[in-house]
């Protein structure tokens, strides 16, 4: 009787703990693109390079032109310093989606010369979310 109500307790009590999971991935993805937003906040790109992981890369459209970069070159492009306009720059979250190990995030980078809609892919590798592939469209105003 006692194995029977333990049991029961068991699975009554899973749904909780499985309905910690995606909230706790969503944490950490939220966390991971904190990081990215503050690489771009302070333009130090070694926020950036600890949440991308080493293999990413980043594809993109330039006048018509199929454009991709390495994680590495795309760090490399931060000078350390603030754009001079970052207090004028708004950065958000319009989207997470999340499914077992793999996810995919919107976000939204409003400069005062464009908007800048990226799609990041992410998988948790080793228990940590990080972005493995980034595609983007910038859209001037």
């Amino acid at each position: 009787m006692k194995t029977l109500a333990a049991l029961a307790l068991l699975v009554l009590t899973l749904p909780l703990f499985a309905a910690d999971a995606p909230a706790n991935d969503e944490a950490a993805i939220r966390a991971v693109i904190e990081q990215y937003f503050k690489s771009h906040a302070t333009g130090e790109g070694a926020h950036v390079a600890a949440v991308f992981h080493p293999e990413l890369k980043m594809m993109f459209v330039r006048d018509t032109a199929f454009m991709m970069r390495t994680r590495d070159e795309y760090v490399s492009g931060f000078n350390g310093k603030p754009a001079a306009d970052e207090a004028q720059r708004k950065r958000a979250i319009l989207s997470i989606d999340i499914t077992g190990t793999a996810a995919m995030a919107k976000l939204e980078l409003d400069y005062p010369k464009a908007v800048l809609t990226d799609y990041f892919s992410l998988l948790k590798i080793n228990g940590e979310w990080k972005v493995v592939n980034k595609i983007f469209n910038s859209a001037p105003k």
